[in-house]
């Protein structure tokens, strides 16, 4: 992290205006049926959704492993679903083979928005329109292309910063949010991922619920994403390194890694084993002493 970025991170960190601008997937679905069809994909309750409101979900294959991860909105009889750009195509072909079924259609909006998070709670856009999603630091807006400039000029008139892609990526991984294909991917079994509001455990059938139910119901994931800290700076500590236990038993993997300027640390996301998830585990990357923290970090 650079000067420039340091500055920048204490500013968000002090409640500072920022944004960043991101290639990210939505995907619009309406018709009759299109509670029902979509109550049988994703692994969160559909039908209680109500207008304006929103959830995240995942979308499992037949074998409960991941798809993609997704967040649903309702505005009145459509449903906006976003997700990352590297899933954006699976979840459009796997909306999209069902809608000769039935009264079910699916538009990919994602070329006529233009997706831009903010770093900032009070942040009331005047420029419309657009679809957002709340999150714990500030919103997600999807910005009409046309208007993407005036929303930025918003910002920009309020003192907001452009946030840098390597500055995003410190404080993802403090919030402790994982990417398709770094962090998770078709191999992850959707409970590994660590969001417990992803899944509904009393709505109906879905594709992929008997496994994640039975996973919950009888026993528990083999592994976690949870958060990691390295005792120092290492070349131990890095994306793709094993972690294993004191008496040299395997215990997981690193996926992410970065240095957190509040925690002074490095910190990381990692796969842990069901027996060291705890908080406060000791584990090793090499010869560097880590320990298992809950996400977020901050």
């Amino acid at each position: 992290m650079n000067s420039t970025e340091r500055l920048h991170y204490k500013h968000i960190h002090s409640g500072g205006a920022a944004f960043y601008e991101q290639d990210r997937g939505l995907v619009a679905v309406h018709g009759g049926e299109a509670v029902q069809f979509l109550d049988g994909l994703i692994t969160n309750e559909v039908k209680t959704l109500e207008d304006g409101a929103q959830i995240f979900a995942a979308f499992p294959d037949a074998k409960g492993r991941l798809i993609a991860v997704v967040r649903v909105t309702r505005q009145d009889d459509r449903f906006l679903i976003e997700t990352e750009e590297a899933t954006r195509q699976k979840v459009f072909d796997n909306l999209f083979r069902f809608t000769m079924a039935g009264d079910f259609f699916v538009e990919d909006l994602s070329e006529t928005y233009r997706f831009i998070k903010v770093f900032d709670r009070s942040f009331i856009p005047i420029t419309p329109p657009f679809v957002e999603f709340d999150t714990k630091s500030g919103t997600d807006y999807f910005v009409h292309r046309e208007d993407v400039f005036d929303f930025l000029g918003e910002l920009k008139y309020l003192e907001g910063i452009q946030v840098s892609d390597d500055l995003f990526e410190t404080l993802r991984i403090e919030a402790g949010l994982p990417l398709y294909g770094i962090d998770m991917d078709e191999t992850t079994i959707v409970p590994e991922v660590g969001i417990d509001e992803l899944i509904s455990y009393t709505k109906g059938c879905y594709i992929g619920q008997e496994i994640i139910a039975r996973i919950h119901f009888r026993g528990h994931v083999a592994k976690k994403l949870r958060g990691v800290i390295a005792s120092e700076e290492s070349d131990d500590f890095k994306a793709g390194s094993e972690l294993r236990s004191k008496d040299g038993k395997n215990a997981g993997r690193i996926t992410s890694v970065t240095i957190s300027p509040k925690l002074r640390k490095a910190i990381g996301l990692a796969y842990i084993r069901y027996d060291y998830l705890s908080d406060g585990t000791e584990l090793l990357a090499g010869e560097t002493s880590v320990e298992v923290r809950s996400l977020p970090f901050i």
